[in-house]
């Protein structure tokens, strides 16, 4: 059972773990501020540049009642197909994948930027130059 323990803890502690943990919390924050800011930014002129059309309140009623809107149709318990909501989330989902592509498309850049600088030659490298030199020189 130590073994077992001193395994689980091993691996939850190694750096990927750890990385991968804070990359969901993180991701779970800027989700919330891209609901935000497809809910409270862009869907409100996005609507009233359509007529004045609330994406929240857009559904289709299954039951054979008229509600208001779909609040009030989900506090009467009527069935909807909700697809002003389903439109917020694809918007959503939109802008978080453009901007972690964005994210990525960067970090490659750099990454590459990285690997195409040569390094500069270590101690040992400059050392068997000269040694290199100087037998060239005698030759």
């Amino acid at each position: 059972m130590k073994g077992f323990l001193k395994e689980f803890r091993d691996f939850a502690m190694r750096g990927n773990v750890v990385d991968l943990a804070i990359g969901i919390i993180i991701g779970a924050a800027f989700g919330k501020i891209v609901s935000s800011l497809v809910g409270d930014m862009i869907m409100p002129p996005l609507g009233l540049a359509m007529g004045q059309v609330d994406f929240t309140d857009l559904y289709i009623n299954l039951g054979g009642v008229d509600y208001p809107s779909l609040a009030a149709a989900r506090e009467a318990g009527a069935p909807t197909i909700n697809y002003g909501v389903f439109i917020n989330t694809v918007i959503d989902f939109v802008i978080v994948a453009f901007a972690i592509f964005i994210l990525i498309h960067f970090m490659n850049k750099m990454k590459r930027k990285q690997e195409a600088a040569p390094a500069p030659p270590t101690r040992d490298q400059e050392l068997l130059s000269e040694i290199r030199d100087l037998l060239k020189q005698r030759a």
